[in-house]
């Protein structure tokens, strides 16, 4: 998580651990910097709230040590889809102590970067994926000091305000009310309140052309926006 170093914590199976048949080295995801404090305009963190931006154009290198575990997954297609994503973080104990990952989350972890809408996750957005995961377990494991794999509504709030976002108390109380369970917010939970978090914020910040933090959205656009995270 941007401002947080990575201290012994890196994710089980994943960095610092050994995937089935690939990987012993470790995955490229763990981020140092800076959160970016406050925004400038708007409400909104300057890199979408505890994500970095995009890689950019990767060399799809023979020794990256993630191509090879990519292709294992991807298949023939050369994509992941959400069944071989949940398969990949379930395989891999990426959540560790934690509940794995449901179906659905990572459906919207594939339509935070799904950015051609095949509904598939291609190489540089799997490694993409997996540095934002890296900083929000992190920021998690941060509050969840018990080890519990939930965290409290004052809890949210501060893992909120840690990456970078700065919306209202009755913002932050509709995230609560959507997120938890029994009074509680659990990691999965958690990720997928992070995902819908940074993909609404990026498709808002394309259009905030101005840096006023308001926006004009026709319609179908704003369907569109919304339905597809």
């Amino acid at each position: 998580m941007p401002g947080m170093p990575a201290q012994g914590m890196p994710p089980q199976g994943m960095p610092g651990g050994h995937m089935p048949g690939h990987m012993p080295g470790h995955m490229p995801g763990h981020m140092g910097g800076h959160m970016g404090g406050a925004p400038p305009h708007g409400g909104y963190a300057p890199y979408g709230g505890g994500y970095p931006g995009t890689y950019g154009a990767q060399q799809l290198a023979a020794n990256d040590p993630m191509w090879g575990y990519f292709t294992a997954i991807a298949g023939q297609d050369g994509e992941i889809d959400a069944e071989e994503l949940q398969r990949c973080l379930t395989q891999s104990g990426f959540t560790g102590g934690y509940s794995p990952f449901s179906l659905d989350t990572c459906r919207i972890m594939i339509a935070m970067l799904d950015r051609d809408f095949t509904g598939k996750m291609g190489f540089n957005e799997f490694k993409e994926l997996f540095t934002a995961l890296n900083g929000w377990k992190q920021n998690f494991m941060m509050f969840d000091q018990d080890r519990s794999g939930s965290i409290e509504h004052n809890e949210m709030t501060q893992a909120v305000n840690a990456m970078g976002y700065r919306i209202s108390p009755q913002a932050v109380n509709a995230i609560i009310k959507r997120y938890n369970k029994g009074g509680r917010i659990f990691f999965d939970d958690y990720v997928a309140c992070c995902v819908k978090l940074r993909a609404l914020s990026d498709n808002f910040k394309r259009r905030d052309t101005m840096q006023q933090g308001s926006v004009t959205f026709p319609y179908d656009d704003f369907i569109m926006c919304t339905m597809a995270i």
